[in-house]
């Protein structure tokens, strides 16, 4: 909990994504975008509007793939950016064969954003010489896929956004100047600071611990391990499904003995639970789930149904679902 900023210790947006690592984005907006959940669950409310400023005007904060980093991390990904794709897998060499094939395509895209950028997708014209094959919705989308692809491999950054559409430009042009740190430097840096942020994890550098009740062997972060035995604050608050404290579900069934699942694809009469459920955390005890649902229209934060884990005893959830909805700009809860 103390690892992912989850006892009450954190103090401002920057500084939590710095701590965490990374943000994930995800576009689904039930209750609000995940990023915010994830924030909001260490901060409680705050201005959602921090993120875009950290972004794009004080640029403290950069987007690379669907995550935001701290741009002070910039060296450690411009490792990965280099490789990319890294593997010898059938995608990554589709991925490397389809540049090859369309080189033309990709000066284009460098040389139009070169003389006219910042521009969006649709400023781009479709001059690839092989489509992008592929069975899901990336099929012959082939601005968009070049746009991604350059982005990671570090040529091109988003710079903005217009409506829900990214701003593109030359990487060169926005990010500070710096070089890449060496490939195994940069590795075992980012597995150091993902178990920091996971605090114990199946793999990683720490010390190998046992864990009473999880089979296996487990490594532990030595930060966490000098504060064994520290009281937790019995916060309450909820998770949104991407959250890094469950987000492994293999990873919190062993340690939480909490068994979650996303069932957004699942067909409604199909469902235990609901469409977008959130694990309830209290202290450090994952004790029950909440269906919730942000109608805009009427400005209510609407609770679905509420269910407890076995053995755990119902809690309040009223100045958390507050908490909540001002987070979102509902006028009220309908519990």
């Amino acid at each position: 909990m103390r690892a992912q900023l989850l006892d009450g210790s954190a103090r401002s947006v920057l500084e939590t994504v710095q701590h965490l690592g990374y943000l994930q984005l995800d576009p689904t907006n039930v209750v609000a975008r995940t990023e915010f959940l994830v924030l909001w669950s260490r901060l409680g409310p705050y201005d959602r509007n921090e993120l875009a400023r950290l972004l794009w005007e004080e640029r403290s904060l950069f987007e690379w793939r669907a995550f935001l980093y701290p741009v002070a991390d910039l060296p450690l990904y411009r490792s990965r950016m280099r490789r990319f794709p890294i593997g010898e897998g059938g995608w990554q060499r589709r991925v490397r064969a389809w540049l090859r094939a369309n080189a033309r395509f990709r000066r284009y895209v460098l040389d139009e954003l070169r003389r006219n950028g910042p521009l969006r997708s649709r400023d781009l014209e479709d001059r690839s010489t092989e489509p992008w094959k592929s069975t899901g919705w990336t099929g012959n989308r082939n601005v968009g896929q070049m746009l991604e692809f350059l982005w990671a491999r570090g040529e091109l950054a988003t710079v903005g956004r217009a409506g829900s559409q990214r701003v593109w430009d030359l990487a060169e042009r926005w990010y500070p100047p710096g070089e890449a740190l060496p490939d195994a430097e940069a590795d075992a840096e980012l597995e150091r600071r993902r178990l920091r942020s996971l605090g114990i994890d199946r793999r990683g550098p720490g010390a190998p611990v046992q864990i009473r009740g999880a089979d296996g062997e487990w490594r532990a972060d030595p930060e966490a391990l000098d504060r064994r035995g520290e009281a937790l604050p019995r916060r309450t608050t909820l998770l949104s499904p991407f959250d890094r404290l469950i987000h492994d579900r293999d990873r919190t069934e062993a340690l939480f003995g909490f068994r979650y699942r996303l069932e957004i694809y699942v067909p409604r009469a199909k469902r235990e639970y609901g469409y977008f459920v959130l694990p309830v955390l209290q202290g450090d005890r994952l004790v029950g789930r909440i269906d919730p649902e942000h109608d805009r229209r009427a400005g209510v934060l609407r609770v679905n149904a509420v269910y407890w884990e076995p053995g755990a005893r119902a809690v309040s959830l009223k100045r958390t679902l507050e908490s909540l909805a001002r987070l979102v700009g509902a006028r009220e809860v309908s519990a």
